[in-house]
C-alpha cells in the first residue's frame, strides 16, 4: 500500500533530514512511528499525503505517486497533523464543510466517536474549545472518514488519560484488511495494546521495522531482581523494581512488548538488534 525506495529529503541543502530511507506497509495494521524529536517521523507522514516531496527516490502510494496530488488519491488519506488548523466554524459547520471532500464519511460513526469523547453538542464553535476537546474532534472525525489510509501526528497530545483510552478503543475499532493507519508519536506509552507494526527511526532513518509478534519472537522482556545473564543482555535499566532487560530470546519464551524498553535498546545498540531482525 506504502512503498519507499531510496528516499532522500531535507529542508536545507546543507542537511539531509531522510537519506536513503526504504518502507514497506501494509494495509490491515496500525503502525507505531516512534523517534526522537528531528528524526524525520512528521516528514514521512507528509511525504506520504503528498505534502512534500522528495528530492531522490520513489515513492508509491495506492499505486500513486503522492506528489501529484491524484484527486483519488487524496479522498483515500486523512492526515492528522500535530498543530491543529484554527477553525471559527461549530463542529455541525466543520462536518457539513469537510465530510464531502471523503466519499466513505459516515455521518454516524463521527457522532458515535463524538459521544464516546463525551462532546456533546455540535454546536459547540471549535476555536472555543481547548486543545483537547479539538484533538478529539478531529480524531473522531478522521476515524469517519473511513479513507485506506489514516494519518496521525502525535494524536494524544492534549487527551487526558481517560481520553487515551478511549482513543485507543475507537482506532482498533475502526481497523480492516483494507486501511493502514501509522500513529507518528513520542509518547510510547500511549501506543501500549493497539499497534500490531513498530517503526524505529534512527540518526534518520528506519533502524527497525517489525510485526509486534516478531519482536516477541525475537526479544524477551523481563525483570529481574538481579543482573541476570543466563541469557545475551541487549539491554539492561535499573529501576526500584528490580533490573528491566531486553534479552534474545534464544528459547523462545513468551513476553510482553514494552515499547520503551525497546525504543531505548535500539538507540544503544541498533547494529546488534538489526542483526538479530536481519537473520533468518
Amino acid at each position: 500500500m506504502i512503498h519507499f525506495e531510496k528516499i532522500d529529503f531535507s529542508y536545507s541543502p546543507k542537511v539531509k533530514l531522510l537519506s536513503d530511507v526504504n518502507l514497506e506497509l501494509k494495509p490491515g495494521h496500525i503502525h507505531g512511528l516512534l523517534g526522537k524529536n528531528g528524526e524525520g517521523k512528521s516528514t514521512i507522514l507528509k511525504l506520504i499525503a503528498g505534502l512534500l516531496f522528495p528530492q531522490k527516490g520513489k515513492i508509491d502510494v495506492m499505486d500513486f505517486v503522492p506528489c501529484k496530488r491524484n484527486p483519488e488519491m487524496l479522498q483515500d488519506i486523512y492526515f492528522l497533523p500535530e498543530e491543529l488548523p484554527q477553525h471559527a466554524l461549530s463542529i455541525a459547520r466543520f462536518e457539513q464543510v469537510y465530510a464531502p471532500f471523503y466519499p466513505k464519511f459516515n455521518a454516524s460513526l463521527f457522532d458515535a466517536c463524538l459521544k464516546e469523547f463525551e462532546i456533546p453538542s455540535k454546536d459547540w464553535k471549535m476555536n472555543k474549545l481547548s486543545f483537547g476537546q479539538k484533538k478529539k474532534i478531529v480524531v473522531a472525525f478522521g476515524l469517519a472518514t473511513q479513507t485506506k489510509i489514516l494519518l496521525m501526528d502525535e494524536p494524544t497530545n492534549g487527551l487526558d488519560i481517560p481520553s487515551k483510552g478511549q482513543f485507543r478503543r475507537m482506532v482498533a475499532s475502526t481497523l480492516d484488511e483494507n486501511r493502514c493507519i501509522i500513529i507518528s508519536t513520542h509518547q510510547v506509552r500511549d501506543l501500549d495494546n493497539l499497534i500490531d507494526n513498530l517503526i524505529i527511526m534512527d540518526n534518520h532513518e528506519i533502524a527497525l521495522n517489525e510485526t509486534i509478534d516478531t519482536i516477541t519472537n525475537r526479544l524477551l522482556f523481563r525483570l529481574q531482581d538481579t543482573r541476570k545473564t543466563d541469557l545475551p543482555v541487549i539491554y539492561s535499566e535499573d529501576t526500584l523494581r528490580g533490573v528491566f532487560q531486553v534479552c534474545e530470546n534464544v528459547n523462545r519464551e513468551d513476553s510482553k512488548l514494552d515499547i520503551e524498553l525497546l525504543f531505548n535498546a535500539v538507540y544503544t545498540n541498533k547494529k546488534r538488534m538489526q542483526q538479530i531482525f536481519n537473520s533468518k
